[in-house]
């Protein structure tokens, strides 16, 4: 069963997950501190790069299907119009200041 974006109990990860699914660039931004970075199946990617591709030009959407460590990991079906839809984790790790400053992605 789908666990709603709004529903999600780490509210950092709540405003990632509903800025990917409403392709909104600058709240997807906003939740992410300054030099921000990411993994992608265990490599260290270019952020803007990796999510302009896998999120916003290729309209991915997260449907959640497991939250654990107070909702900074995930277990997502995700999807997007170039490789449809696969089974993956995410982690996030969450600075003072209540933002992203890393996730980490990769098959589940």
């Amino acid at each position: 069963m789908t666990i709603q974006a709004v529903k999600l109990s780490d509210p950092a990860v709540r405003a990632f997950v509903a800025a990917v699914n409403a392709h909104d660039r600058e709240a997807f931004e906003a939740v992410l501190a300054p030099g921000a970075t990411m993994s992608d199946d265990g490599s260290d990617r270019d952020l803007d790069d990796w999510t302009d591709r896998e999120i916003f030009s290729s309209r991915g959407h997260m449907d959640v299907d497991n939250e654990s460590r107070g909702g900074r990991s995930l277990i997502v079906r995700y999807s997007n119009d170039t490789w449809g839809e696969m089974r993956t984790k995410w982690s996030f790790t969450v600075d003072d200041s209540g933002r992203i400053s890393r996730f980490e992605t990769g098959q589940a």
